[in-house]
């Protein structure tokens, strides 16, 4: 009987103390903006709320899913009976199509958290030739893009990319390339450019003339009267890569296999002027041949250098990572590419870390 009476206390208390809580009630939770103009900006709707309750109504925060939605909100305590607002505003820039943003109230109502929802079309504003052609070269050429990415290329593979120019100039255009690599063939189509007509610059990328691996780079630079400048420039990359995936279920569990004895290695704190060393062990614990294609460093101060580049089944080489800390402080991370043969592991990434202790400063953190 006693422990009956004291569950109806502890409910009715309870009871009593809800009652006594804000309540926060929405004339909506949900706007629907339905199509808007991205040239039009920020599109801006009002959420308003009456607090039902016996106490007056604080909103502690208010959040929104992305930054593309702005919250503003009443500070001020709310009355019982009173209203207040949660003014939202969306900006479409850059985002066509469809949205659905969420905005979470925190307060202290019955409920304190609470959420609302705009949803929408954004309209995309019409691009204009500086918005196609983002890329001015002497106020006489724009081009779409000042960078022609080859992406993914076997090593005896050719390809071709391009970009698109347009004349803005009154005169007739003709572009000159210069810097021009070998594994690289470029022209201007058409040769001359009338004012105001559109065109394109092609280039043809010969891997096997490249002869490297790994991701590479070359710059070449547009001219208009034979004189390079350096503003001007075309940037030219491909990741040049073995095709794996036509090979046997037999060739690959015949294939070469990289292991390493560790891939990462710290030096610990290290004085400002000393160089550190450390030999990474590259072992073969496939059947066929193993052949290192490339190392590459992520710094120059960081030298790399294997000892073998082909290791039969079983063999293992050294390469040698030497760090030179001079000029640097604080923690330092490095990182070591080795490119192989291996069809599941062709790019491995090996680690070197250090602290850099400067004298007269201590360790920086």
């Amino acid at each position: 009987m006693k422990n009956t009476l004291l569950i109806i206390s502890l409910v009715l208390l309870c009871s009593s103390v809800f009652a006594q809580k804000p309540v926060m009630t929405f004339d909506k939770t949900v706007h629907e903006f339905g199509d808007i103009q991205e040239v039009d900006g920020k599109a801006t709707t009002v959420f308003t709320y009456t607090n039902t309750g016996k106490t007056p109504l604080v909103v502690h925060d208010v959040k929104t899913s992305c930054g593309c939605t702005t919250p503003e909100w009443t500070q001020t305590p709310v009355q019982p009976g009173a209203t207040g607002t949660i003014k939202v505003a969306y900006n479409p820039a850059g985002r066509p199509g469809s949205f659905n943003k969420t905005i979470t109230i925190q307060s202290n109502a019955s409920q304190p958290t609470m959420q609302l929802r705009i949803v929408g079309n954004v309209i995309q504003k019409p691009k204009t030739m500086e918005d196609n052609f983002p890329v001015n070269y002497d106020n006489k050429l724009r081009l779409s893009d000042s960078h022609l990415a080859f992406t993914k290329i076997a090593p005896d593979e050719v390809k071709l990319a391009e970009v698109k120019t347009i004349n803005i100039s009154d005169a007739p255009v003709t572009p000159q390339f210069i810097n021009v690599p070998a594994h690289v063939t470029i022209a201007s189509i058409p040769e001359t450019i009338a004012p105001g007509a559109e065109g394109i610059i092609q280039a043809r990328y010969d891997a096997s003339k490249k002869n490297d691996w790994g991701f590479v780079s070359d710059i070449i630079y547009v001219s208009f009267d034979g004189v390079k400048k350096y503003n001007n420039r075309l940037t030219v990359s491909a990741t040049i890569s073995e095709d794996f995936s036509k090979l046997s279920e037999a060739q690959l569990a015949s294939a070469p296999v990289i292991t390493f004895n560790e891939s990462v290695h710290d030096f610990g704190t290290i004085p400002t002027s000393s160089k550190v060393d450390c030999d990474f062990v590259v072992t073969n614990t496939g059947s066929d041949k193993l052949i290192i294609r490339k190392v590459k460093a992520s710094c120059g101060c960081t030298a790399v250098n294997p000892e073998k580049t082909v290791l039969e089944k079983g063999e293992s080489t050294n390469i040698h990572v030497s760090f030179d800390p001079r000029g640097k402080s604080g923690k330092q991370q490095k990182t070591i590419t080795v490119i192989s043969n291996d069809p599941k592991r062709s790019n491995s990434l090996l680690r070197i870390s250090a602290m850099i202790s400067v004298p007269g400063e201590g360790v920086t953190k």
